[in-house]
C-alpha cells in the first residue's frame, strides 16, 4: 500500500525534469506560420516542407496513374 501512495510523486518527479529543460518552441512556430508572406501554409516551413510536399504529390500522382492504368487494363476484353 505504501508503494501505491508514492507512485504519483514518482511519476511527477520523473516527468518534471525533462519538461523544465525543454524550450517552448510554439511561439516561434506561430510567428513563422502566421507571417503574411504569400506562401501557402504547407510550404512555410522551408526547404524540407517543399521537398516533402513535392514527394507526396509525386507519389500521389504516380499512384493515381497506376490505378487508372489497371482500371483500363481490366476494362479491355480478354484476347483469345
Amino acid at each position: 500500500m505504501n508503494r501505491l501512495l508514492k507512485l504519483p510523486r514518482l511519476a511527477t518527479s520523473a516527468f518534471s525534469t525533462t519538461t523544465k529543460q525543454m524550450k517552448n518552441k510554439v511561439p516561434d512556430h506561430q510567428k513563422l506560420f502566421q507571417a503574411d508572406n504569400g506562401l501557402p501554409v504547407h510550404i512555410k516551413g522551408g526547404t524540407t516542407d517543399v521537398l516533402l510536399y513535392r514527394l507526396t504529390m509525386s507519389i500521389t500522382l504516380a499512384g493515381t496513374g497506376y490505378c487508372l492504368f489497371w482500371i483500363l487494363c481490366a476494362c479491355q476484353p480478354e484476347g483469345k
